[in-house]
């Protein structure tokens, strides 16, 4: 047999002695084969991580030219910075004749494997993706520059793959975030920010650091917490507000951090941004939707995403060289607004 990772609807036919038309069906549930071998031919197909993709087989046989799709990997669908990015990816494939064909990772390497899986096998002419936080193994990215499937990275990237990708300046706009807090009269500022595996959380955290040590100051390392999600700080921020010195700022790696630490604070008594003063990093509808509104840091998401797809589209058409790998930055801006002094 073939390896589990690339079961064919051939190898499944082979070991239960039956045809691939019968396969095809059984995973249709076509009421032509019986209940028991539809069961067990899904069954067998289950247990060897074979997932049908009965878009590659109508491709394959339209008589019609097959259709430009590019598949877009997302890692939350209901995260305003992705499907601001999305929107961005879909405006220029669109204008230029293509369509996008969407799956989230919802944070999960495996999941993040058997979307490439299924995009490689419905013959996409390339894929855009930010890779799950939980991602650590870059096989399946390699896998598809090796079939000569054009790839472009945004926002979070694999330092392991040598693939173009699109970013914000993290580094700077945490710089300057942190920057406009000391300027402001802010000593004590507190990070919450996500894990440094990946490449944008070290920026984001070095941007914060650089910023502290170029005024004379030092990091608390207890101030500085793994966070990045409004529940968690609700739970953390009120012990920290109890410190014998608890921070006067706040620099949030998302504005879904920064809000949780806002009600949070407001419950605890405190007064924002008199007391304390908050950052996020986003820039999304929940920034102007909160009391007081949110000093954040600007992304550019639909920017982010319209150069991604740029990209990949000249790659596809030839007006980029495959092997030719585009690092585009896009700068971010600090918004200014009632969160802060």
């Amino acid at each position: 047999m073939s390896d589990e990772t690339n079961i064919t609807m051939k190898d499944i036919a082979r070991d239960l002695g039956v045809s691939v038309a019968t396969v095809s069906r059984a995973l249709k549930d076509s009421p032509r084969i019986s209940a028991e071998k539809r069961e067990a031919i899904k069954k067998y197909a289950q247990e060897h991580n074979f997932y049908p993709n009965f878009l590659a087989e109508s491709l394959r046989k339209s008589k019609v030219q097959p259709i430009k799709v590019i598949g877009v990997i997302v890692p939350q669908l209901d995260h305003f910075y992705f499907s601001s990015i999305l929107s961005g990816i879909e405006e220029e494939a669109s204008s230029r004749g293509y369509r996008i064909m969407v799956a989230q990772s919802r944070e999960s390497y495996e999941d993040e494997v058997k979307i490439c899986r299924a995009f490689s096998e419905s013959k996409v002419c390339g894929i855009i993706v930010s890779q799950a936080k939980n991602t650590m193994k870059y096989d399946h990215f390699q896998t598809l520059i090796d079939k000569g499937i054009p790839l472009v990275f945004y926002d979070r990237i694999s330092t392991g793959i040598n693939a173009s990708r699109v970013v914000v300046d993290d580094y700077m706009g945490a710089f300057s975030a942190v920057t406009h807090l000391i300027n402001t009269g802010c000593k004590r500022i507190a990070y919450y920010g996500t894990s440094l595996t990946m490449q944008i959380a070290k920026n984001r955290y070095n941007g914060y650091l650089d910023a502290l040590l170029k005024n004379g100051m030092h990091p608390n390392e207890q101030l500085i917490k793994n966070c990045d999600n409004r529940s968690e700080a609700e739970l953390i921020t009120p012990s920290i507000m109890r410190l014998p010195e608890p921070p006067d700022a706040f620099f949030a790696v998302n504005d879904d951090t920064a809000i949780g630490i806002l009600y949070s604070c407001k419950r605890l008594g405190f007064r924002v941004p008199e007391d304390i003063s908050i950052c996020g990093f986003t820039n999304g509808q929940r920034a102007i939707a909160c009391d007081p509104m949110l000093t954040t840091v600007e992304q550019r998401g639909i920017r982010i995403g319209e150069e991604a797809a740029s990209i990949l589209i000249d790659q596809v058409e030839g007006r980029l060289p495959k092997d030719k790998i585009e690092k585009r930055v896009v700068r971010t801006r600090l918004i200014i607004r009632g969160t802060t002094r």
